[in-house]
C-alpha cells in the first residue's frame, strides 16, 4: 500500500515507524527539512522536503498512485487544503486529517467533509482523544491506562504491583484456576522497563506494571486482586481550562455520578469563557502551582486532579504540589515521552501521552476491513486490536492452542453471539467471534495476517 504522510513531527513519525514496519511503501512530507532526514534516516520511508499542501510536493512525493494520505501538521488549515488537493488534484482513495480547532470539529457543521465540499474521510481531533482518554483514567483511578473494547463489553488496564499486592509470586496458571470465573486475562507485562507477553508459568513481582484485558463487569473485582482499592470519584480538580479541560469538565457535568469539579485556568479570558460555558463547575482564575490557590480549590479534599495545561512542566509539578497537599490522585498531561520516566519517582498515578492517543485513532481507522479498534501501548511497544473473524481467516474454527500466534502475542477477550468469555487453549475461535489480541510491535503484522486484515490486502 502507497502511503503519504504529511507532517513529520511526533504524530507522523510513529504513524510511519508502523505502517513502514508493516512493508508498507510511506513517503513522509514536511517543511522541515531537519525533520525528513531524521525520518529517512532512522525509518524504512522515502522523504520529500517542502508544503504539504503545494501540489507540486505531493507530485512529487507519489500522489498520483497513492492510496491513502494522512495529513497531520501543525496547521488544521494546511491538513484540509492537503486532503482539497489530494482529492481535487490526484484522486487520493483515503484522505485522514488530524484538526485541532473546535470549530472546525462541531456537529452542525460535519457537512463541510463531505466529498463534494471538503473531501476528508477521517477526522481525528486529538483534543477530543485526549479528553476521552483523561475520563477513562478517572473512571478507574486505580488502574494507570485503560482503553475499552467491543462496545465497553472489555477493558484493557495498566496496573502497577505494590509490594502489598495479594498474588505476588504466583504463577499466572495458578491464578487462572484460583479466580475460575473472573473473566480477566493478564496479557503484557512491563518489567526493568522491558514489555513482553507473559508465559503461563511466569510470577509477577512487586514493581511490575502488567496490561489486564477484563470485563466490564469484572473489572473492580481485578482490581481488588491485584491490590488496588476501587474508590469512586467525587471531588475533582481540574487545572487548565484549554479544550481538553473543558471538554473534561462538560462531560463530568453530565455524568450521573454527581461529581463536583472545579478548575484553575491562568489565563483570565480563558478562565472567563469557561466559566460562562460550564454550569456547576466553579472556576478560579490563578496559577495552578500556587499553593494558596490550591487550598482554595480544596485540594486536600479532593479525589482526583487532572493537569492538562499545556506545559509539561508545569503538569509536572502541580501534580506533585497537590499530591502533598492530601489529594488522592494525580494525572497529568505529558507530551514529552522522555518525561514520562519521572512519573513513579514523582509518585505520579497516571498520565496521558497526546502522540499514543492521537496514533491509536489513525492506525484504527487505517486497519479498516475487520479490524474494529487498535490502542497503542507505550511509546509504540505494543497493540491490543480488536477483530472479528471472516470464515476465509486462518484462524476461523480453529481452537486457540492450535493457532500459531506468534510468541509476543495473546488473545485477552473472546465475544461469542454477544457475550463475552475468557478465553482458554480449549476456545475455538469461529466465523464472526470478536477477538481482543495483545501483541508486541514485532508481531503486529503476523497477528493481521492470521486475521486477513492486513492494509496490504486492501
Amino acid at each position: 500500500m502507497k502511503i503519504i504522510i504529511c507532517g513529520a513531527g511526533q504524530v507522523g513519525w510513529q504513524i510511519a515507524r508502523h505502517l513502514s514496519g508493516e512493508q508498507n511503501d510511506v513517503t513522509v512530507v514536511d517543511n522541515n527539512p531537519d525533520l525528513v532526514r531524521q525520518a529517512t534516516d532512522t525509518l524504512d520511508v522515502q522523504g520529500i522536503a517542502g508544503h504539504a499542501s503545494y501540489p507540486d510536493v505531493l507530485d512529487r512525493a507519489g500522489a498520483r498512485d497513492a492510496d491513502m494520505i494522512i495529513a497531520a501538521t501543525h496547521s488544521d488549515e494546511v491538513n484540509m487544503v492537503t486532503c482539497q488537493v489530494a482529492h481535487s488534484v490526484f484522486a487520493v482513495p483515503r484522505k485522514i486529517a488530524r484538526l485541532r480547532a473546535q470549530s472546525y470539529l462541531d456537529a452542525i457543521y460535519s457537512d463541510l467533509y463531505r466529498r463534494d465540499h471538503m473531501p476528508i474521510d477521517v477526522v481525528i481531533s486529538p483534543e477530543r482523544e485526549v479528553a476521552e482518554a483523561a475520563l477513562r483514567r478517572l473512571s478507574t483511578p486505580a488502574a494507570f491506562d485503560n482503553q475499552t473494547f467491543m462496545g465497553g463489553k472489555v477493558q484493557l488496564l495498566g496496573i502497577g504491583l505494590d509490594e502489598d499486592c495479594p498474588v505476588l509470586n504466583t504463577p499466572l496458571k495458578q491464578l487462572t484456576d484460583l479466580f475460575s470465573t473472573l473473566r480477566s486475562l493478564v496479557v503484557g507485562v512491563r518489567r526493568g522497563g522491558v514489555l513482553f507477553a507473559p508465559e503461563p508459568g511466569d510470577q509477577l513481582f512487586a514493581g511490575d506494571e502488567i496490561y489486564v484485558v477484563s470485563h466490564r463487569d469484572d473489572t473492580d473485582r481485578a482490581l481488588d486482586i491485584f491490590g488496588k482499592a476501587v474508590k469512586r470519584q467525587e471531588r475533582v480538580v481540574i487545572l487548565g481550562g484549554g479544550n481538553v479541560g473543558l471538554a473534561v469538565a462538560r462531560a463530568l457535568e453530565a455524568s450521573e455520578l454527581r461529581i463536583r469539579v472545579k478548575m484553575i485556568e491562568k489565563n483570565r479570558r480563558c478562565a472567563e469563557f469557561a466559566a460562562d460555558a460550564l454550569d456547576r463547575t466553579i472556576v478560579l482564575n490563578g496559577d495552578g502551582m500556587s499553593r494558596e490557590l490550591l487550598a482554595e480549590a480544596t485540594i486536600h479534599k479532593a479525589d482526583s486532579v487532572l493537569c492538562v495545561t499545556d506545559d509539561d512542566k508545569t503538569n509536572l509539578l502541580a501534580a506533585v504540589r497537590a499530591k502533598q497537599a492530601g489529594c488522592g490522585m494525580a494525572i497529568c498531561l505529558v507530551n514529552d515521552p522522555s518525561l514520562q520516566t519521572l512519573m513513579k519517582p514523582l509518585a505520579i498515578d497516571a498520565f496521558i501521552n497526546p502522540r499514543a492517543t492521537t496514533v491509536s485513532s489513525i492506525l484504527r481507522h487505517i486497519r479498516h476491513g475487520r479490524v474494529r479498534g487498535v490502542y497503542s501501548i507505550g511509546d509504540a511497544e505494543a497493540e491490543v486490536i480488536e477483530a472479528q473473524v471472516l470464515s476465509t481467516s486462518p484462524i476461523s474454527g480453529q481452537l486457540i492452542r492450535e493457532i500459531d500466534f506468534p510468541e509476543g502475542a495473546l488473545v485477552g477477550a473472546v465475544e461469542k453471539n454477544g457475550k463475552v468469555i475468557r478465553p482458554t487453549g480449549a476456545t475455538r475461535i469461529e466465523e464472526g467471534d470478536i477477538v481482543v489480541v495483545f501483541a508486541l510491535a514485532a508481531d503486529v503484522p503476523a497477528v493481521q495476517r492470521l486475521f486477513q486484515v492486513s492494509i496490504d490486502f486492501f
